[in-house]
């Protein structure tokens, strides 16, 4: 037996001193590799000062659209735009000024250290000589702190672990201080604990800053819980957006994951929460 039975708290509005978040749309967007469809005459707009989670089952399309949102593939037809201008009409630092990425799995440049690679955040913010300023130690400084890295910052990005490296990937993100963030899997390589610290810090970026997050997940507990937003893609289409309560049924679940399951309430944050049923619990076994 399905069911579903849930009431999500609203989302929190952004501050009221945030500036003008930018719109992100996706429209008949198109994606392919090597001439396959992955990505079909998707339409998606991503609201503003909002969290979005984007999931969806293996090889359903989700990281090729976040590819394509951070500009990082060229569509076969339709566009992207940010703020009715297409994509690929900025220029990089224009660009990253406005949307950080971070991709699935990054590579730091040889050699570089903790420091000098959150630094990096700053690049778009410089000016034509490139000299940090005050502002640009205080703010790298501050991303350092809040993903609890900077007794790492002289150490080698390669001497560190999987979590670390991930940690500071995402201070990096925190000091370029872009109005839309967009983040592959940033969980990837955490434990538990440290998954929950780093939604936390990017919950908190978008509560204190207005700050537009979209990122992919896999777990769907973690989405329901975190977004406000949440997009369920399968096959390169949208199946169903809009927020947790609305979008994450036990109907959704089994149609895009061919996954069994009860939704419930989340005792502790009163979001959806999927409990999956296998067959040894449906007592057909």
């Amino acid at each position: 037996m399905i069911r579903s039975t849930t009431d999500a708290p609203a989302a929190a509005a952004p501050p009221p001193d945030a500036a003008a978040p930018h719109v992100l749309r996706a429209e008949a967007l198109t994606l392919a590799y090597d001439g396959r469809t992955v990505v079909d005459a998707l339409d998606l707009e991503l609201p503003g000062g909002r969290i979005t989670a984007i999931v969806g089952p293996n090889a359903s399309g989700k990281s090729t659209l976040l590819r394509g949102l951070a500009r990082l593939m060229t569509p076969v037809s339709g566009r992207v735009a940010l703020d009715g201008r297409d994509v690929r009409s900025y220029g990089a630092r224009e660009f990253a000024r406005r949307v950080a990425v971070l991709p699935q799995q990054p590579v730091a440049p040889d050699g570089v250290i903790v420091s000098e690679l959150v630094a990096r955040g700053r690049h778009p913010h410089r000016g034509w000589f490139g000299a940090r300023s005050s502002d640009d130690d205080r703010i790298v400084a501050e991303a350092l702190a809040a993903t609890g890295t900077a007794d790492l910052a002289g150490r080698a990005v390669s001497e560190l672990s999987g979590g670390q490296r991930q940690r500071v990937w995402i201070a990096m993100v925190l000091a370029q201080r872009a109005g839309i963030v967009l983040l592959d899997e940033p969980t990837s390589f955490l434990d538990a604990s440290h998954q929950l610290e780093l939604l936390d810090l990017l919950t908190d970026s978008n509560r204190r800053h207005g700050t537009t997050v979209v990122m992919v997940l896999h777990e769907l507990n973690l989405a329901a819980r975190y977004a406000d937003h949440l997009v369920v893609v399968d096959g390169g289409r949208i199946r169903a957006a809009g927020g947790p309560a609305e979008v994450m049924t036990a109907e959704n679940v089994e149609a895009a994951f061919g996954l069994e399951c009860l939704v419930t309430v989340d005792p502790v944050a009163g979001s959806p929460l999927v409990v999956p049923i296998g067959r040894f619990h449906r007592g057909d076994s």
